[in-house]
């Protein structure tokens, strides 16, 4: 019997490769999960705070207010903090723009009337504007402003409805 001397040279230096990546992927990995290990040790060290999607940012009702009565110019048609009867002096042919309005813009203030009935939906009419009605866009506000903005229309309705008739 003939021992072929060339297919076990070719045989036990493919299971020396084999075994070599095998024994390097594994150092490989046990490096990356002790160097994320240390990472996430220091993050937890240094006090970050946990980012969690599902934390709802919360609104300041002053700057939301802030931001109706000045930058959003939401008060130029709902009136000054949401009182339709007291809008603000307007140029003249803005005021005369905002009294054509068909539908007129709705009162913030009574929630009865009021067709948006969530945040998402309020957000989506500030940021898109609000079909069939005469309400523009507004993407100059940053996201904190209109999350406050959303608090301080909440606000509005809850000061509203608590008052007795």
């Amino acid at each position: 019997m003939e021992i072929d001397w060339k297919d076990a040279v070719k045989t036990d230096l493919r299971r020396k490769i084999l075994r070599g990546l095998s024994l390097s992927g594994f150092l490989l990995v046990g490096c990356l999960v002790i160097q994320f290990l240390e990472i996430s040790g220091m993050n937890a060290w240094a006090g970050s705070p946990p980012s969690s999607k599902s934390a709802k940012a919360e609104g300041n009702t002053e700057r939301g207010r802030e931001v109706f009565n000045g930058k959003g110019v939401c008060y130029y048609c709902h009136g000054i903090d949401g009182n339709k009867d007291q809008r603000p002096q307007l140029a003249p042919d803005t005021a005369a723009l905002i009294a054509q309005l068909n539908p007129p813009p709705v009162d913030l203030r009574n929630q009865k009337i009021l067709r948006l009935n969530t945040d998402k939906q309020r957000a989506h009419a500030i940021r898109e504007g609000h079909p069939g009605t005469g309400m523009f866009p507004d993407t100059t506000i940053t996201p904190q402003e209109l999350t406050d903005v959303l608090a301080y229309l909440a606000l509005l309705r809850r000061e509203h409805s608590s008052r007795k008739p």
